[in-house]
């Protein structure tokens, strides 16, 4: 071991800014809207289906972690045929690297709006908006605490190695967090900050937000914390800036955030569900006869982002909205924070 230990979340926030900056992440990793045009053209049905619940006049569509922008163009392709879809809108985009915001404006240029990018979600205009995050939070950086006896202990990296260190600065997120000895916590601050600011402009301004990633229903202990380097599997203390490094995301801790900051939390749902229940099915049957020859592509790729075993249950849709606001498509009310009784 060499150097001074530095907390979980610090080293995960630097390797993660020289990645981004240095390297295509899409080598590495395939995004559901990469995966399946029928993804990005299901949000876009959403999209222009929840405007309908906003106050007309100007409208703010906004991205975080917009990638390559393939999902906000094939939203802004469905709205597009909707008459009137794009009138009013500017698309606004959370991206803090400069070579992907070069990726995102040659993939956006064809249509006819003005496209704003932005360094944090503090930085949207408040307007009337929808905001969509798609494997947003899972790459923020996390910080792990054991449990010790009576108190906590945290780690840290020291080299490749890990060290426990006395717990300073306990988010107060920890308290009431259940978990044997020895077991791990994770909490995500600047997940639950950024939340937290979407959730009070939800609470002044009418919005809904949709989270899309892959995580946990409920507040577990355990260690998510992993790393793909050359589109495999890596250790996450070794090679840093070289791997991609996410965990998985505390929905329950996600929407209590947004709730205590004055927005409304619908029951999370799986992927599979809430793509099940908006029709994307009944999208790929379409495809298929109008292109029979890509029926099984398209079938595979629809699979991939709905079957149980796959992608289906892995990831959850969240949606938050303004106090008054219909209950969005594919969403139910939910009573307790992050559960969902479709599983």
């Amino acid at each position: 071991m060499s150097g001074a230990p530095e907390r979980l979340d610090r080293f995960m926030g630097r390797a993660n800014a020289a990645y981004y900056a240095s390297r295509d992440p899409f080598s590495d990793f395939v995004t559901s809207p990469e995966i399946s045009q029928i993804f990005g053209e299901i949000l876009g049905a959403w999209v222009a289906v929840v405007r309908q619940s906003l106050p007309a006049g100007a409208f703010c569509l906004a991205e975080a972690g917009p990638g390559r922008g393939t999902l906000m163009s094939d939203v802004l392709r469905v709205l597009s045929r909707v008459p009137g879809g794009l009138s009013g809108v500017s698309v606004h985009l959370v991206e803090t690297s400069l070579r992907l915001r070069e990726v995102q404006k040659q993939a956006l240029a064809r249509f006819d709006v003005p496209v704003i990018w932005h360094d944090a979600v503090e930085e949207l205009p408040e307007q009337p908006f929808v905001l969509l995050g798609n494997e947003f939070l899972d790459a923020l950086p996390v910080r792990q605490f054991v449990r010790s006896g009576a108190g906590w202990r945290e780690r840290f990296v020291q080299g490749a190695d890990w060290v426990l260190c006395p717990a300073e600065d306990v988010p107060p997120e920890l308290a009431g967090r259940e978990a044997g000895e020895g077991e791990i916590v994770e909490i995500s601050p600047l997940s639950l900050a950024a939340v937290g600011r979407l959730g009070r402009v939800l609470s002044r301004v009418p919005g809904v937000v949709l989270l899309c990633d892959y995580g946990t229903s409920r507040s577990l202990p355990g260690d998510s914390l992993q790393a793909l380097r050359g589109g495999r599997p890596a250790d996450p203390l070794e090679h840093p800036g070289e791997a991609d490094l996410t965990a998985h995301v505390d929905f329950q801790a996600v929407a209590q955030a947004a709730v205590s900051a004055g927005a409304v939390a619908c029951a999370s749902v799986t992927q599979g569900r809430f793509l099940e229940v908006l029709g994307a099915r009944v999208r790929l049957a379409q495809l298929c006869q109008a292109a029979p020859e890509e029926a099984a592509g398209l079938t595979a790729g629809l699979d991939r982002l709905m079957a149980p075993d796959r992608m289906g249950h892995l990831f959850r849709v969240l949606v938050l909205h303004s106090p008054g606001l219909p209950v969005p498509p594919g969403c139910s009310a939910g009573t307790d924070a992050g559960e969902s009784e479709w599983g």
